[in-house]
């Protein structure tokens, strides 16, 4: 099969390999989309958590091409259409026998630190595949984002009529968004660089207000200020969702007194933020992380299955596993909002 190959940091080529053989409780999966997002970018420079050799790629669609042996679900069969929830772990460590298997101590995932979606065929554990009905290929590269953001909304715990700021327009904030309003947030403020991102933010409904920042740095920190002027108080709940450091550094002057402030994105591993902590003693801050997801995919998948969160449209751009250079490229131009690479 063909697949995009790491090496080593930044040092892939596209190469012909084996179809990987698979145990007995696991399923073998043809790829049709593999969704490329920040995290993949993060691999590629040997961030994140990756391992390498490796081929990368965790937001997984495709079809069933063949059962373990030991495989006995009802649900799943040869022939059908199924998505890939990529996070593994070992059940026995510290964490893990204490109820918290995202922090676990051996955690693996697939595109991550094993093998994952970029190439033509895939191998999953058989209770981490999950069945597709209404949503097509493309569409269903988002729900790995999708299961993230439910992940998101359960650390963040809002109660009804939460006003919320999301800093950042990429899939997982359009989400996250949506799934917030759907929850019982009063308010949605997305505030984030303009161009197509915000634009199909604007398409989906996702916010009742969106702050555009222009990419020129002259006017940028009068309009980061304008956030302030307009909305004095702050908010309940802000979610630094751009993975950049610079953002992240400001974001805690929108909070609300007693309010939360989440942080979401995906950084350099140099990444720092420099806090007054007076501020947040005397404000009563709540700082927490949110990182990928565990047991969400069933909930993930059915609100996009449903329609309740829309994500029509939001796949701009697609390229094929030869092109995955390219696809990277336009991943850093910031001219997409989400790409998918697929077989050919």
């Amino acid at each position: 099969m063909q697949a995009v190959y790491y090496h080593g940091i930044r040092n892939f080529e596209i190469l012909q390999t084996e179809v990987p053989r698979i145990g007995d409780h696991e399923i073998l999966i043809k790829v049709s989309a593999c969704g490329i997002c920040g995290t993949d970018h993060h691999i590629s420079e040997g961030e994140f958590i990756a391992k390498f050799p490796l081929i990368p790629g965790h937001e997984i669609v495709g079809t069933i091409a063949k059962l373990g042996k030991d495989v006995k679900s009802s649900e799943l069969q040869v022939g059908d259409r199924c998505v890939i929830d990529p996070s593994l772990t070992c059940e026995t460590c510290f964490y893990c026998r204490r109820g918290k298997p995202l922090l676990c101590e051996n955690y693996e995932g697939l595109g991550c630190t094993m093998h994952g979606g970029f190439a033509e065929y895939a191998v999953a554990r058989a209770n981490k595949v999950y069945k597709l009905s209404n949503l097509t290929d493309e569409e269903a590269t988002l729900i790995e984002p999708a299961a993230c953001a439910v992940h998101g909304v359960d650390k963040l715990a809002l109660p009804v009529g939460a006003e919320v700021l999301i800093l950042g327009a990429g899939p997982t904030g359009l989400i996250l968004g949506q799934l917030l309003k759907l929850n019982g947030a009063s308010r949605i403020v997305i505030a984030a660089n303009k161009g197509v991102k915000t634009e199909i933010a604007r398409q989906l409904e996702v916010a009742d207000d969106y702050i555009e920042i222009e990419r020129d740095s002259g006017v940028q920190d009068a309009q980061w200020a304008s956030i302030k002027e307009k909305y004095p108080y702050g908010f309940d709940a802000v979610i630094e969702a751009t993975g950049s450091e610079k953002i992240a550094n400001l974001s805690i002057q929108y909070v609300r007194r007693g309010g939360t402030l989440m942080v979401y994105g995906v950084y350099a591993n140099d990444a720092l933020v420099h806090w007054s902590l007076p501020y947040i003693f005397s404000n009563e801050i709540k700082i927490i992380g949110s990182f990928a997801q565990m047991n969400c995919f069933p909930r993930a998948l059915a609100y996009l299955d449903s329609g309740k969160v829309k994500v029509k449209g939001m796949v701009t751009d697609a390229f094929t596993i030869k092109e995955y250079q390219q696809a990277l490229e336009k991943l850093t131009s910031r001219t997409a909002l989400k790409i998918v690479v697929k077989p050919a």
